[in-house]
């Protein structure tokens, strides 16, 4: 007899009902059961349709259900579904390898293809440890680099790693370009001179056996943190100053996010080694790791691996989704998000609550603070963690709009829609957060 259910049995109430007894409790549910999906809009068991502000973090940049990317797929699984990439060479890979070479920023030309953000991110240290001859690592404190032991050990925030002690024993972190609750800066953004704070890192927290420095070029789980281009380029210039390598995790921000192919685009920042998932196959499970010739050359066969990374379907997703983003998915995110940084500015003037707004291209984050609690100079607002998701909840219940909440103080709710969203759902959007914002302060 069949375990799954039939369409008949099938509601929102039983669909939560499995994930309560048979799914891990790995990750805060945004409460909407989805039973189909398309552009934007979500729809649950109920026939209730919502917008989609979130994309399944940042995934479906071309929109749910994208047509050619569907096709690519089906085509695909027509002809074959897997035979291990590195055994068998194949066209999906070569192809889309190819493609990366093509629109990655700086020289970077050979690729490893795995099956999710974490992986590409343990492909890269690996890569930076052998090309280098070196052990430690610098990451920055809030970033966000992935969930298993090596990745963990990368990621600076205490919630993700209670109970579960890192195995890379040689990382440090170095303060992130956060300036709205910097205590060095009186900008809106942390210029070169903060970014020397990384140098004092590396000289009391490494025996100068540095490897790489690993950064998001927008801090996305740290609650969309915005580096100036003078920081990244100083961060950049130390982390050379002492022969290592920069890997830029362009996971969440790659693929048209921030209204250009990649985020290192807008900072004119060129990455050694650049990982990559989450967008590039608009859902179907894909990574990345890309690097030079020189870099990617240190590789020998069998010093990495993965069964299912390079899976031809996923690649071939792939290759569609970088002919939607071509197409002008990105140059519609850029004119979204120059409109939205206006009209998200006048919710900051507007709203006490709302501390900060920061962003580019369609990933904003709106900082929710509590009223009246303005420290001493430098000192930003207390964040308002519990406005912020009661925020998240009158958007999903009274206006259905999903939007994510996160932030390293979980006071930030994250706008990051499938880059294929009209400018009427946009202006929906913010009217929407604009209400919800009157209505449970």
């Amino acid at each position: 007899m069949s375990g799954h259910q039939s369409d008949e049995e099938q509601s929102n109430a039983s669909t939560i009902d499995q994930y309560d007894e048979y799914v891990m409790p790995v990750w805060k549910s945004l409460h909407v059961p989805i039973k189909r999906a398309s552009g934007c809009l979500l729809e649950d068991f109920e026939g209730n349709e919502y917008l989609d502000l979130f994309s399944g973090i940042s995934v479906t940049n071309v929109g749910h259900g994208n047509t050619a990317v569907v096709e690519a797929a089906k085509s695909q699984l027509d002809e074959f579904t897997h035979g291990c990439s590195y055994v068998h060479p194949n066209q999906p890979v070569a192809d889309l390898a190819r493609e990366i070479a093509d629109v990655a920023p700086g020289d970077l030309q050979k690729t490893f293809f795995c099956n999710s953000g974490t992986e590409a991110v343990e492909g890269a240290i690996k890569l930076a440890r052998k090309y280098t001859g070196s052990k430690e690592v610098v990451a920055l404190e809030m970033g966000f680099h992935g969930r298993t032991l090596g990745s963990l050990a990368l990621t600076g925030n205490k919630a993700y790693k209670s109970g579960m002690a890192p195995t890379i024993n040689d990382v440090a972190h170095a303060p992130p370009p956060y300036a709205y609750r910097c205590p060095r800066c009186d900008s809106e953004r942390c210029d070169a001179a903060c970014a020397e704070q990384l140098e004092r890192t590396i000289g009391t927290h490494t025996s100068d056996d540095l490897a790489a420095v690993v950064l998001e070029p927008v801090m996305g789980e740290a609650g969309i943190v915005v580096p100036s281009a003078e920081w990244l380029q100083r961060v950049s210039a130390i982390t050379h100053e002492h022969d290592a390598l920069l890997v830029v995790d362009e996971v969440q921000t790659g693929y048209g996010r921030t209204g250009r192919m990649f985020a290192s685009e807008q900072f004119d920042l060129e990455p050694d080694i650049l990982t990559q998932a989450k967008g590039i196959a608009n859902g179907l499970p894909l990574g990345a790791v890309t690097a030079s010739e020189e870099v990617a050359n240190t590789f020998d066969p069998g010093d990495h691996f993965s069964t299912f990374g390079g899976n031809p379907v996923s690649c071939a997703a792939a290759l569609a989704t970088i002919d939607e983003l071509r197409g002008g998915v990105v140059d519609d995110a850029h004119e979204r998000g120059v409109w939205l940084e206006t009209e998200l500015k006048a919710l900051e003037d507007e709203h006490e609550v709302v501390g900060e707004v920061r962003g580019l291209g369609l990933m904003w984050g709106i900082e929710l603070v509590e009223p009246g609690t303005t420290g001493p100079q430098h000192v930003a607002p207390r964040p308002d963690s519990e406005l912020a998701r009661a925020v998240s909840a009158h958007l999903r219940a009274d206006s259905n709009v999903v939007i994510g909440v996160g932030g390293y103080y979980n006071n930030v709710l994250r706008f990051q829609p499938p880059l294929s969203i009209s400018q009427e759902q946009v202006e929906h959007a913010v009217e929407q957060i604009d209400t919800a914002l009157d209505a449970t302060v």
